[in-house]
């Protein structure tokens, strides 16, 4: 918990709710009549309400991206190394908007919250839904909030895929996109740990075919062995063995199964914090998400031509050490923006700490991030 709040941060916030009674159909052919957003905003919106900046969240994230809710947080939104008075997401500049989404589980309407056709709590019945309908769903958001065009629609990971989305779906609704440590689609081999981390959550006798709730109890070893498993996979090798290496807990091995290993430890706790705040739900439903999007499969699976009608100017950046979503992947997207005729950027960072390197502080990733903002923010003052 901070002693005092430091003067790059954006302080204290608080979350906002938006009811939206417009129905959204969803990608799966139902529709929800109505649904809750939560969100947070950072920063002023200019007269013209031509500086707003979306951040959409991975798997994981929620709405706060940035500073403290109180004095006694831990620690501050998940993206906060990157947005706030002089930070990359300048706050000073730009007014920053960042949404649960759709099927979170902090707010925003999902498997935790009310059905109103049952008056019990959605659960698995809880419809599954899409990156598209998390844009769609985000432009009403942005209809409400009186915002005609992004200034730039920035993610990482599963954010980064709404990113690219936006700029697919509604290209004149945004000036500029920032789509970090992402892929086109997922490789078969990313599917496989969704289905691994999906088959150790329905496989917990507390799971209860997704009414755990209604049962008073919650799957924590299967979405614990979910977080160990994606974790895993976000760090690289070099990464765990810098922090962790073999080190054992006790100095000496005990010829036992209990935890040994620092590395063992560690993912335990990752393990039983995140059991504790996030639901398995939406777990299944993010995960599900991840795996269906694929943009240019209505492009005949061209994705030069998928992205050809996109209007806005792009920055993409991978990390060298990210085999989650490797640079390959971002290389792909820039290719097909290239030979589409579009304005693209691309920056490949030299980094060891694998695909959670898009939320670390990075000097060289935050200096061009930063860069490329500016200039972002600098188009928008003489627009």
């Amino acid at each position: 918990m901070p002693e005092s709040i430091p003067t790059d941060s954006v302080g204290l916030v608080s979350p906002s709710t938006l009811h939206i009674d417009d129905p959204l159909k969803l990608d799966c052919g139902r529709v929800l009549p109505h649904y809750d957003l939560v969100y947070e905003t950072y920063g002023e919106l200019n007269a013209e309400h031509s500086n707003a900046v979306l951040i959409c969240h991975a798997l994981s994230g929620d709405h706060h991206a940035a500073g403290f809710h109180t004095m006694e947080d831990r620690k501050p939104g998940w993206w906060d190394t990157a947005i706030g008075p002089g930070k990359a997401i300048d706050t000073n500049k730009f007014f920053v908007v960042s949404v649960n989404n759709l099927g979170g589980c902090k707010g925003s309407t999902g498997p935790n919250t009310i059905n109103p056709e049952t008056g019990e709590l959605y659960g698995p019945d809880f419809p599954i839904v899409t990156v598209s309908d998390w844009v769609r769903s985000q432009a009403m958001l942005a209809d409400k909030l009186q915002i005609t065009q992004w200034a730039a629609v920035i993610g990482g990971s599963l954010g980064g895929m709404q990113a690219l989305q936006w700029a697919i779906s509604l290209p004149q609704r945004v000036r500029h996109t920032v789509v970090i440590a992402a892929a086109p689609k997922l490789s078969a081999q990313n599917i496989a740990f969704n289905e691994v981390a999906r088959t150790a959550i329905k496989s917990d006798p507390d799971f209860h075919d997704g009414y755990y709730m209604a049962q008073n109890t919650l799957p924590r070893q299967g979405l614990g062995l979910a977080r160990m498993l994606g974790h895993i996979t976000y760090l690289s090798d070099e990464a765990m063995g810098e922090k962790f290496g073999r080190e054992l807990r006790s100095g000496a091995i005990q010829f036992g199964y209990d935890v040994e290993f620092q590395i063992e430890s560690y993912l335990r706790y990752q393990s039983t914090s995140f059991v504790e705040r996030f639901d398995a739900n939406t777990y299944l439903l993010m995960t599900k998400a991840l795996d269906y999007f694929d943009p240019a499969k209505e492009f005949d699976d061209d994705l030069t031509a998928t992205v050809a009608n996109i209007k806005a100017k792009s920055l993409i950046i991978s990390f060298t050490s990210d085999w989650r979503f490797s640079p390959v992947r971002s290389r792909e997207i820039v290719n097909a923006m290239l030979a589409a005729g579009k304005s693209v950027s691309y920056a490949e960072i030299e980094a060891h700490q694998g695909h959670d390197a898009f939320l670390m502080p990075i000097p060289r990733y935050l200096e061009i991030f930063a860069s490329y903002m500016q200039q972002v923010a600098t188009e928008g003052e003489n627009r």
